[in-house]
């Protein structure tokens, strides 16, 4: 892809996203929060476009906000929680709840929620890069006067509605258990299969 396209991309991305008073106000009130290392991705970024694209409110169906960042000088639960209720009081206005993690303690817990072990993450970019598929593997967070803008396999597959697992960390199941969920709100995404992506 072009930087051109890519930059248009972006800029489509923003339009659309910030049409939302709910992210909006979500970015406004994390920005306050001042975590290490933080973005704002995943479900609610890429569900945003995809009601949008539907025709849909931009908040129908958004499960929740992930809000996510990396603070490796203290790993444990309790510094994580005391992070979580300060943001459950930041966003108690928010009809969604918000999903905080401290994306440099995963490992801690994903074998016992997942069912296999996985290496720790040396950033937040790292950590970005494993997310379920191609078009919600993408975050965003404040720059300046703009926003920086996250995305390891690019915004095409968003654009295009096409929902490609990505293959670095999840298994079939995961993938599969996504797809099931995802269609019974946005009928107009195109599901890859598994078995045909590498």
């Amino acid at each position: 892809m072009s930087q051109q396209m890519m930059e248009s991309h972006k800029d489509k991305l923003l339009n659309i996203i910030f049409q939302s008073e709910l992210v909006s106000e979500a970015f406004e009130r994390a920005s306050r929060l001042n975590l290490p290392d933080w973005y704002i991705g995943a479900g609610c970024i890429a569900q945003t476009v995809w009601n949008h694209f539907h025709g849909y409110d931009l908040e129908s169906f958004i499960s929740d906000i992930d809000l996510v960042y990396f603070d490796p000088t203290d790993l444990s639960y309790e510094a994580e929680n005391a992070v979580i209720q300060k943001a459950k009081e930041f966003f108690r206005w928010s009809p969604i709840p918000v999903d905080v993690k401290n994306q440099a303690r995963v490992h801690l817990w994903y074998e016992d929620k997942y069912g296999y072990a996985i290496l720790p993450y040396r950033s937040i970019e790292e950590a970005i890069d494993t997310w379920p598929t191609t078009s919600t593997a993408i975050a965003l967070k404040p720059d300046d006067a703009t926003y920086d803008i996250y995305a390891p396999y690019g915004l095409e597959d968003l654009f295009s509605l096409t929902v490609r697992p990505n293959k670095v960390q999840i298994t079939r199941e995961i993938y599969e258990a996504k797809c099931r969920k995802w269609i019974k709100h946005w009928p107009k995404l195109i599901f890859l299969p598994w078995e045909n992506n590498t």
